[in-house]
């Protein structure tokens, strides 16, 4: 568990500097020119840079015909603010996008950006509408008999009632019918509340459509770890970086996350078979179940009026993830592949264009057979190879430096690797098969990062010599090797200034030749916060309405008790609590401080009666002793509950833990 400092990482840096200062020794980097600044791209990373030009063919201008095409209205400008004048989303930002790559980027990433700048409303093919470039993903309109059917309705709820004011603007209003989720990730749920309320869902007049298990998925990804998510998000999406040529770009599959306020409906229709089909506002949309591929729960669908094929996030335009960096379920890339292959194979032949929840659509037949059988080449690759490689020995990180896409598919555009990785997804299908361990027994008990970097400096000796020596291999180039040893240092001692800003700096250069938005995000943020201490500003993240935990059922609700209870608290606690709900009975069993519980069923020697609701059961995790009392009426010994409670973590706390140093 990372250590949880009462003196902030800021203020534990600006101690030390001033210590060190009033010592009369130098914090600014003695005798090694080191410091806080950002640096220029050294004349290695120009170099690397410099490669991509000739391995890739930028005359090729297909994206950027794709991109553009369709395009109705664009703003001149477009900054997207709450109602307390917080700047939610801004494309306006991105205005230095208009010269050529600089030094300090990796020219792919840098022209992926410039496209995902393109930003608007556009026109699919007849009937269909997307905005883009209004939030992480894209919000789509498909036009019925009377009204519209809205498909993934964005992140954020400022940012879905801009994209439907531009739509309203340009196409007039019209009333929404129908919402679809295409699965289970809140960049496209969370802006819902921005075109539908719930009192229109709940009367009828709007329904939410979602593939089988969405409800689970949503809620769980998003609440038993959204602590540790939030935080690590914060580094995949650059929310602590400047929109700059020497910080933030854009992530593969858009500008980035938006900060607005996130909310949440439930499904009124659940999708349980491919082939399922639904007439909408007179639109017949025929489903096909995906799970397991981008999302646990996801699905495609095909509108045989328009020959459109809506591919969800399993066809995007990059590279994606099967392993997310944020952290979420490890996918399946041969499912991935092979549910690909099932869409070419069920609408292949009458496709004229594809279209999906981030970038842009492709148009033409024989185009759209070609991206889809590269796409699902790629992911089918990495999967097939990685195993070839597990059974001939070799560990997941000798896997992840080994791993290449064949030449003619790494050339292509919307398979480079602009959001996942090859490095990254092969570790992921390693961990899916293999789990963490490499069969090595030194590492079955490891020593903590933090015990392993002070043993290791006490052998090293002389830390200033160590230091030298790695600044020495960053004048060559060798920028992950410094990084690695010099965040050692770190870990051995926080308060290490010369440490903190080589190891920055190094970290610093990798970010400004990674083709991955994802990966030059965390480096430079990681970078940043060796330099000025671990963020704490709340601007940087996200609002939650609260909606997706109001979800939770009471399974949910009692998994998650279990997890916020810190067991090493109370292992002196056992008890028997029988719970009365709406929904139903339920017994919850305390061991030694272990939360287990069972559905349908009730003790008869229970220690203690809770009748109660959803609600009541929230405020327990929420450690809110006054509504506790006003919504959990006890039969029995109330002391159970109250400890119980005592022994609950409040996350929040911890929103802003350390990443890069103990």
């Amino acid at each position: 568990m990372k250590k949880n400092f009462k003196m902030g990482t800021s203020l534990l840096i600006t101690v030390c500097v001033v210590m060190l200062t009033a010592c009369g020794i130098s914090t600014q980097g003695k005798d090694l020119g080191l410091n806080a600044e950002t640096k220029p791209a050294t004349s290695y990373t120009m170099e690397a840079n410099q490669q991509v030009y000739a391995l890739l063919d930028f005359s090729d201008t297909s994206e950027y015909e794709n991109a553009t095409k369709g395009r109705i209205a664009s703003p001149d400008t477009l900054d997207i603010y709450d109602e307390n004048g917080k700047l939610m989303w801004s494309q306006t930002a991105y205005g230095f996008l208009e010269k050529e790559a600089p030094d300090t980027a990796n020219p792919s990433l840098w022209r992926d950006t410039q496209l995902n700048h393109i930003y608007g409303l556009f026109e699919v093919t007849d009937g269909i509408y997307q905005v883009r470039g209004y939030d992480m993903s894209n919000v789509t309109f498909i036009e019925g008999d009377t009204g519209w059917i809205v498909v993934d309705p964005l992140m954020s709820v400022e940012c879905a009632q801009a994209a439907l004011a531009l739509v309203e603007e340009n196409l007039g209003q019209r009333p929404i019918h129908a919402v679809i989720y295409s699965h289970s990730h809140i960049d496209h749920f969370g802006g819902v509340k921005g075109i539908v309320s719930e009192d229109d869902v709940l009367s009828g007049k709007v329904q939410i459509i979602a593939p089988e298990g969405f409800e689970e998925y949503a809620v769980s990804e998003n609440i038993y770890v959204g602590t540790a998510m939030g935080r690590r998000a914060s580094y995949q999406y650059g929310t602590l970086l400047e929109d700059s040529d020497t910080g933030a770009l854009c992530i593969g599959i858009g500008m980035g996350q938006s900060k607005g306020s996130t909310s949440y409906i439930s499904p009124t229709m659940e999708i349980t078979q491919t082939g399922e089909k639904h007439i909408i506002d007179g639109v017949e949309i025929e489903f096909q179940l995906t799970p397991g591929t981008e999302a646990p729960s996801e699905m495609n669908f095909w509108l045989a009026q328009k020959n459109a094929l809506w591919m969800a996030e399993n066809c995007t335009g990059t590279m994606h993830n099967l392993y997310t960096l944020r952290g979420a379920q490890v996918r399946d890339g041969n499912a991935w592949a092979e549910y690909i292959m099932e869409s070419l194979s069920l609408y292949g032949d009458q496709t004229e264009v594809v279209f999906q929840s981030h970038n842009w659509p492709h148009w033409g037949n024989e185009a759209i057979r070609e991206y889809m059988i590269n796409t699902a080449a790629a992911y089918k690759f990495i999967n097939d190879q990685t195993l070839l490689y597990i059974n001939k020995g070799y560990t997941e990180t000798e896997i992840a430096n080994m791993i290449r896409l064949p030449e003619e598919l790494e050339k292509v555009w919307y398979t480079r690797q602009y959001y996942g990785t090859v490095a990254h997804n092969a570790k992921a299908v390693y961990e899916k098969y293999m789990g963490w361990y490499d069969a090595n027994p030194v590492h079955l008990a490891e020593l903590t990062p933090t015990d392993y970097a002070t043993k290791l400096v006490s052998y090293l000796g002389d830390t200033d010599a160590v230091l030298a020596m790695a600044k020495a291999d960053y004048e060559k180039g060798e920028y992950q090797w410094v990084a690695e040893i010099t965040n050692t240092l770190v870990y051995a001692d926080p308060a290490n200034i010369e440490a903190r800003y080589l190891c920055a700096d190094a970290l610093e250069q990798l970010g400004y030749q990674a083709e991955s938005g994802p990966w030059r995000n965390a480096y430079l943020c990681a970078a940043k916060e060796l330099r000025f201490g671990t963020n704490t500003d709340l601007s940087t993240r996200g609002n939650s309405t609260g909606d997706t935990i109001s979800h939770m059922t009471p399974e949910m609700i009692l998994n998650y008790i279990g997890i916020l209870v810190d067991t090493e608290k109370i292992t002196d606690l056992s008890f028997t609590a029988n719970i009365i709900l709406p929904e139903g009975n339920y017994v919850m069993r305390v061991k030694n401080g272990i939360v287990l519980y069972q559905k349908d069923c009730l003790e008869d020697n229970a220690d203690v009666v809770w009748t109660t609701n959803r609600l009541g059961l929230l405020s327990i995790i929420q450690k809110n002793p006054d509504n506790v009392a006003a919504l959990v009426a006890q039969d029995g010994n109330e002391t159970c509950l109250t400890k119980l409670m005592d022994a609950v973590v409040t996350v929040s706390d911890y929103t802003f833990f350390n990443i890069i140093e103990p």
